[in-house]
């Protein structure tokens, strides 16, 4: 089986991230995404929201959801603690996986994220070990209330701030067709502060989860 990686905050999880998952299996063949939320994200600072194990259970609850077995929710950034490297993920994820995948795993990335790739941690590794797949973005029009927002951290300037360029990226990559939905969790945060419907904007999993736990200002 092919097996691509997606990671992220997932704070929350939103319609955008699964519309992208199973665009990857349709549209590449990939017959398994794996959801990996970060702990401690390299790139930025998480501005309230949910905490670490309450972003894992919304991805283990949305994963669950789909019978198919198409995704699945790893918790090993979570286990791990401390800040969230993909190139250890990368490793985890080929051993946890040995004899049951079949050639490199698919990294997915933005291509406001693959634009400063090479900021990352132990780029060349990952790029030994993975083949990345970068997904056209259109940056949101409705960015949410600024307390919302996620805040860059290090060298990182954050979303958009640098355009992605597949020459200076440096690395053989596979473009996906269409942009993801203009959509973000700091956009979903916001319209819940604002006491403003977000109902579809995230998979019914994910909603449920969220009024049953009082999260973002819900209660």
């Amino acid at each position: 089986m092919r097996f691509a990686v997606l990671g992220g905050s997932f704070n929350p999880l939103h319609v955008g991230h699964a519309v992208l998952a199973e665009t990857v299996i349709e549209e590449l063949g990939y017959d398994r995404v794996i959801f990996v939320p970060a702990y401690e994200p390299p790139h930025k600072i998480i501005n309230g929201g949910a905490d670490a194990l309450q972003r894992l259970e919304m991805v283990r609850d949305f994963c669950a959801s789909y019978k198919d077995g198409r995704f699945i929710c790893e918790s090993c950034e979570i286990d791990r603690g401390g800040v969230s490297y993909t190139s250890d993920t990368v490793d985890f994820i080929i051993r946890k996986y040995k004899g049951k995948m079949d050639g490199r795993p698919g990294l997915i990335m933005g291509e406001e994220v693959a634009a400063e790739f090479r900021k990352w941690h132990k780029p060349e590794h990952i790029a030994e070990s993975v083949d990345f797949i970068i997904v056209p973005r259109i940056p949101s029009e409705n960015p949410g209330l600024p307390a919302a927002g996620n805040t860059p951290s290090g060298d990182y300037r954050g979303d958009f701030a640098e355009k992605f360029d597949g020459a200076e990226f440096g690395y053989e990559y596979t473009m996906l067709s269409h942009p993801i939905l203009p959509l973000s969790s700091t956009e979903i945060r916001g319209r819940i502060a604002a006491g403003l419907g977000y109902e579809y904007l995230v998979p019914s999993a994910v909603f449920e989860y969220i009024n049953k736990n009082g999260l973002f200002g819900t209660n």
